[in-house]
């Protein structure tokens, strides 16, 4: 089985128009789905209507199923183009929390559609909002702390149905692994525990993809824990991935 990881790309339409070219070579690779981890628009915009709908229409060419996440780039950090980040974040899940033919895809119920699971190659994979931006704990507190606690119950449900499987795989937009740029809280700090305890919980069979800071990484930045990083602007390439027996590879493409 091979799928398709992919993050923070188009940045600008010059890119989005060379996304256009690799998506048509990724169409011609046998994938069972294309995971796509967020940030589809730069930190400094474009954050309107106009733009996010053609990027839906964009990723609608993809002949493998399509599932794409938030970033911090399409709502928390949209401030900077002068609009509201909640009323973003409203307008993305009206976008793209639609249906996905995968087997066992579910949406969480309630407010929080981006949280989705699904399970492939007998694994569990899991796609969560954890934003760059620290999280957004500077600038909106009180949307984070409604939010983590909805993150962690759908991961640990996750975790739960990855009893007795090949693994977990966790999908997020932000690197957890980064400090607080000016000091201060680390938004993190809660998901770090997470991850820390299922990588002891199930060492070796736990993989965190995750974007935001843009270079590719396939390393273990915690005891039990696997860890890859997409590729993001301004490289516009994808990963490769396959599952074979219980063993996972993931490699760097060259477009």
């Amino acid at each position: 089985m091979a799928f398709a990881l992919m993050g923070d790309v188009p940045y600008s339409q010059a890119q989005a128009n060379l996304l256009d070219d690799m998506i048509e070579r990724m169409n011609a690779k046998p994938l069972e789905f294309v995971v796509h981890v967020g940030d589809i628009t730069s930190g400094r915009g474009p954050c309107g209507n106009e733009w996010m709908e053609a990027r839906k229409k964009q990723f609608e060419r993809f002949k493998a199923p399509f599932v794409l996440l938030p970033g911090d780039n399409d709502w928390t950090d949209c401030h900077r183009s002068g609009m509201d980040p909640r009323e973003r974040l409203d307008n993305w899940r009206r976008l793209f929390c639609v249906p996905v033919a995968l087997d066992a895809f579910v949406r969480q119920k309630g407010r929080y559609c981006e949280h989705v699971r699904w399970i492939a190659g007998n694994r569990v994979f899991v796609g969560l909002n954890v934003q760059g931006s620290n999280n957004n704990l500077n600038r909106d507190p009180s949307e984070m702390g409604e939010r983590m606690p909805e993150v962690f119950a759908w991961l640990d449900q996750a975790a739960k149905l990855a009893e007795g499987r090949d693994g977990l795989v966790v999908l997020m937009q932000a690197n957890p692994f980064l400090k607080p740029r000016f000091g201060g809280a680390n938004g993190f700090d809660g998901i770090l525990a997470k991850l820390r305890e299922l990588g002891r919980a199930m060492p070796g069979r736990v993989l965190l993809v995750n974007g935001d800071t843009h270079e590719y990484r396939n390393d273990e930045p915690l005891p039990g824990l696997r860890r890859v990083e997409v590729y993001g602007w301004p490289h516009l390439r994808w990963l490769h991935a396959t599952l074979q027996d219980k063993a996972l590879a993931v490699e760097p493409m060259l477009e």
